[in-house]
């Protein structure tokens, strides 16, 4: 683990996303599962796991087998479902571990039945209902529900699927989908049924079923763009200064000479860059924050280093070892993933492994 030596620190604040998912849970009748794929979304699946499952979280999802093997590792009776797809010699390791598959196919239905070997082991049926990425197509979907018996040998937990633009709030997507889903679901009376993702849960409460799926927004992103914000942040970043420069005017910024600075100022080099996971695009357009004022890029983001300016600043200017805003109060997810050209989820899941990591 990083140690108090390294040049910046990630700060993951456990009780918000605590709140963020009494939230989820205050706007849906059903349950509410934890999405743990890709490390809890670069927070750390296991600190994660350990607060939901401490709220009486009993469903979990993730999107590789090896994901789910670390969260059978820390309790043996909650459930996991493996959303990636499956391949055939999977299976088994999915059976010793207790981990459910999400089957999208009559290949995949295929080799799993012939492992459970007609013990009726769990499984869920994901129908794709405009993603086109995974999942029971329209003429899949219509073979399969024409001949229900196919699955006799699976104890079906859920029918599901996934929307494909519920953060943009008037896609007339959303709706179809979702009416789509409700004529799926209603050849599984029996069956629970699991549609919303993060953006859905507050789009429309008649699309919630039994289980919701937050993910994004379990770690602070916005499920609502259009509007504020309704859940906590959970992450803060912070770098230290290695070095304060005054330069001149014609004098340019990093590699490749990308950025010629206008007029004598001066700069602050930090210890940080996209070996980090900082993302590259971030050069000449995000900006750091030092007492709430914004210290924008200069130059190209380089492997372990990022210049900003600082010579406009008022106050008492930074100095070295002082520690620079990343994300935090004055700037959150979104706010820097829209200066990087990405989404929030890409500045989540790239947060690096060489921060040190403080869990609060």
């Amino acid at each position: 683990m990083p140690s108090d030596f390294a040049p910046a620190t990630l700060t993951i604040s456990l009780d918000a996303i605590a709140a963020n998912y009494k939230i989820f849970q205050s706007n849906t009748s059903g349950d509410v599962a934890g999405v743990l794929k890709a490390n809890a979304y670069g927070t750390g699946a296991e600190e994660v796991f350990k607060t939901l499952r401490g709220l009486g979280c009993k469903n979990f999802f993730i999107a590789t087998p090896d994901e789910g093997e670390q969260l059978r590792k820390l309790d043996k009776d909650v459930s996991i479902y493996l959303l990636g797809g499956v391949q055939k010699d999977t299976f088994d390791f999915l059976i010793s571990q207790n981990i459910t598959p999400i089957l999208h196919s009559f290949e995949e239905m295929a080799v799993y039945g012939a492992a459970v070997k007609n013990t009726k082991l769990p499984a869920i049926l994901h129908f794709d209902t405009g993603m086109n990425r995974l999942g029971f197509g329209h003429e899949e979907m219509q073979k399969l529900l024409s001949d229900l018996s196919v699955l006799t040998p699976f104890n079906l937990q859920y029918v599901m699927s996934h929307f494909v633009a519920s953060e943009v709030k008037d896609s007339p997507l959303n709706a179809r989908q979702a009416q789509d889903f409700s004529a799926i679901a209603a050849h599984f009376p029996q069956v629970k049924k699991s549609l919303c993702n993060s953006s859905g849960i507050f789009r429309n409460k008649g699309w919630h079923y039994d289980l919701v799926r937050p993910g994004f927004s379990m770690y602070g992103g916005n499920p609502t763009p259009e509007t504020t914000n309704p859940v906590r942040s959970v992450v803060t970043l912070e770098a230290k200064i290695l070095q304060t420069l005054a330069v001149k005017k014609g004098e340019t910024a990093g590699y490749n000479h990308t950025y010629t600075f206008e007029k004598d100022t001066t700069t602050a080099t930090l210890g940080i860059g996209y070996a980090d996971g900082f993302l590259r695009s971030g050069s000449n357009r995000a900006k750091f924050y030092w007492n709430g004022q914004p210290c924008p890029i200069r130059g190209r983001v380089s492997m372990d280093l990022i210049i900003v300016e600082i010579g406009h600043l008022t106050g008492k200017p930074p100095q070295i070892g002082d520690t620079m805003e990343i994300l935090g109060p004055h700037q959150n997810v979104d706010q820097l993933a829209n200066d990087c050209q990405t989404n929030g989820y890409e500045i989540l899941t790239s947060l690096g492994p060489r921060y040190k990591r403080v869990y609060v």
